[in-house]
């Protein structure tokens, strides 16, 4: 079992960066790949990054390409998701989770807001 807490939202202007944060309790964390998810009011939740257990290998959604880097750190049982130069667009509650995800580790989430 693991359970995941998310971190490091907040409200930023266009252009701005943030870095969140996924701390994952248990011993399991390293065997998982991971992911970062969104969902923005009134839409459905979607993908945003993933990473594989080792983090070597690492996928993005065409609308964050360029802009967000994933990466983890297994022996602090943490991902993390560097995003630069956020739009309005990128406001949204961002979730991580295994890749793909299982329902039973969904968390709070942390919201991220991007003013214009």
């Amino acid at each position: 079992q693991v359970q995941l807490v998310e971190s490091g939202g907040g409200l930023v202007q266009a252009g701005g960066s943030l870095r969140l944060s996924c701390a994952a309790s248990g011993r399991n964390f390293s065997r998982f790949s991971m992911g970062w998810f969104r969902q923005a009011p009134g839409k459905e939740r979607e993908f945003v990054a993933g990473t594989v257990r080792s983090g070597g290998m690492t996928s993005y959604a065409d609308s964050v390409k360029g802009r967000f880097t994933i990466s983890r750190d297994n022996a602090k049982n943490t991902m993390y998701l560097q995003m630069n130069s956020l739009k309005p667009e990128d406001t949204a509650v961002y979730y991580c989770n295994t890749d793909p995800p299982m329902r039973a580790y969904w968390g709070q989430g942390t919201q991220v807001t991007v003013s214009s």
